[in-house]
């Protein structure tokens, strides 16, 4: 395993300091990298399937809802245009019947490789971010690299702040179930 810088903020049992080092990404596990006085994040995972089951799991609308956000809540998909110029809005909504929006507009789709798009949470308009997934094929597996980018770095810090990483591991660990199963 690489040794990570130790001003890189990194999670998962098997997190590389750089997500070019693919060797010593382990299955399974969501890997999040968050350098000091950048404004990103970029998320990595092997997923035991192929980029095809991935990218449709992605941008099929049905097969979002089974695996987007935390399990303590229902995504319904209320747009799902994807295409460039195309628009998207995912609401999570509570046992208690609480909702929260998202949104955002599809700027790049290559199947079944890239996706870009922003993304913005209703609750806090104006702070845009700009995600790129990318899937990348690996002898019959699939290496998902998701880099979000920020406005600035007091977003990006908020984003991390807010408990965006269980939510992210927790999503992702529901879509490599979902890709098992289908």
């Amino acid at each position: 395993m690489t040794t990570p810088d130790p001003s890189t903020t990194i999670t998962g049992s098997q997190a590389a300091s750089n997500p070019s080092d693919k060797g010593d990404i382990g299955m399974n596990k969501t890997n999040l990298i968050a350098e000091p006085g950048k404004q990103d994040i970029i998320l990595t995972r092997l997923f035991d399937a192929p980029r095809e089951l991935l990218f449709r799991a992605f941008t099929d609308p049905e097969l979002r809802t089974r695996w987007w956000g935390p399990r303590r809540y229902s995504t319904i998909v209320d747009k799902m245009d994807v295409r460039p110029g195309g628009v998207w809005r995912f609401i999570n909504r509570d046992k208690e019947g609480n909702e929260s929006g998202f949104h955002g507009v599809y700027h790049d789709v290559v199947s079944p490789e890239r996706l870009v798009f922003t993304f913005e949470y209703e609750g806090m308009p104006g702070h845009v971010l700009l995600e790129t997934v990318t899937l990348e094929s690996q002898n019959g597996k699939t290496l998902l690299t998701d880099q979000s980018v920020f406005q600035s770095l007091a977003d990006r810090d908020g984003m991390l702040q807010s408990g965006m990483e269980s939510g992210a591991n927790e999503s992702m660990d529901r879509l490599d179930e979902l890709v098992a199963s289908l």
